[in-house]
């Protein structure tokens, strides 16, 4: 991507790394249901570029160890572990694809097999009925509960962090539950123990490691048939405007924007170490005004470019310094973590 941090992880689950998975229908992986077990996985993310760690939930789709979990769990990953609660089972994860405006990811277990899956259910739900959330709360490695109700239905957010970044989201369930950081890309189950939703967002102010809404104090999930129609399309390599597959390409860059100096662009506020933009010569101070053909009016203009591109892929940038006025320099993008 174009910054080293957009989203912060809030559960994880990934690495980056091309890779090429059979496609797989998630419908009929949740229809494959084991005997037994949650079919819910521990997510452990090093953000190497921020220097950080993260963590947080996902749920098995298949027994080989196909994973839904929330993009914004991956974000900025740059190595990915699953680990199944109370056993010895750790496996390395991959990413197959991701939406950044669904906030659906969906990844790949390493040399995973027998593995329990969750179970959803077509129904409708409905307000006020009975619902829990299974995930892995506070980042401690190990399973817990969240009982409440639904309250609402086809809600409006916008999710933020403490980096100020934000993304809307649309049509999620209010849930009245005390979900909190690291229960993200976790099952919300009815009485059934069936999944009916994804864990995504809680209004408390700051979700710590993932998303906090403007809203009421409730917690939010994409429902499962959404987050499933999601998983199709990037399971079957149908990459689109709002589709990312595979590897993501880098940049190289953190930045900002640059209205506050009263300039149009994005203004640079790090640069990678021998990452692709510092060979070309960007520095810090910098002000990207165009990638390409595209006028940069913001950073999330230069995101949406980037992840149109391949790692390999030759973009030119022009930019500003502040002493030599425009430039224009050819970068060839490398591969980094999912954005």
């Amino acid at each position: 991507m174009n910054a080293l941090r957009r989203f912060p992880a809030c559960l994880a689950v990934i690495a980056l790394a091309a890779l090429v998975v059979a496609t797989f229908s998630v419908r009929a992986a949740f229809a494959r249901t084991a005997a037994g077990g949650t079919g819910v996985v521990v997510i452990e993310t090093n953000l190497g570029y921020q220097g950080g760690r993260a963590a947080g939930t996902g749920m098995v789709l298949t027994s080989s160890g196909e994973v839904l979990t929330n993009n914004h769990v991956i974000n900025g990953a740059t190595q990915i572990v699953a680990v199944v609660p109370g056993t010895s089972h750790r496996y390395v994860a991959k990413v197959v694809g991701y939406s950044v405006s669904s906030d659906v990811a969906v990844l790949q277990l390493q040399h995973a097999s027998g593995l329990k899956t969750v179970s959803p259910t077509q129904a409708k739900t409905t307000v006020g009925e009975p619902v829990h959330a299974v995930g892995n709360a506070g980042g401690r490695g190990t399973l817990s509960t969240a009982y409440g109700t639904i309250s609402a239905l086809a809600r409006t957010i916008t999710a933020s962090n403490d980096q100020g970044a934000s993304e809307t989201l649309r049509g999620l369930l209010e849930v009245s539950a005390d979900v909190q950081p690291g229960d993200s890309g976790g099952p919300l189950l009815d009485d059934s123990e069936r999944v009916v939703g994804m864990t995504t967002a809680a209004s408390r102010g700051n979700f710590g490691y993932g998303y906090a809404a403007n809203v009421s104090p409730d917690a939010y999930a994409i429902p499962i048939a959404k987050a499933i129609s999601v998983g199709n399309l990037i399971a079957a390599g149908k990459s689109s405007a709002t589709v990312h597959i595979g590897s993501t390409a880098f940049l190289g860059v953190e930045v900002g924007s640059a209205e506050r100096y009263g300039m149009r662009g994005a203004i640079i506020g790090g640069v990678v170490p021998n990452g692709p933009a510092a060979k070309a010569g960007l520095q810090t101070g910098d002000v990207i005004t165009k990638l390409g053909s595209t006028t940069i009016a913001s950073p999330t203009t230069i995101t949406k470019v980037v992840l149109s591109k391949k790692p390999g892929a030759k973009l030119s940038v022009t930019y500003r310094d502040p002493y030599a006025g425009s430039k224009t320099v050819t970068v060839t993008l490398g591969s980094g973590p999912p954005q």
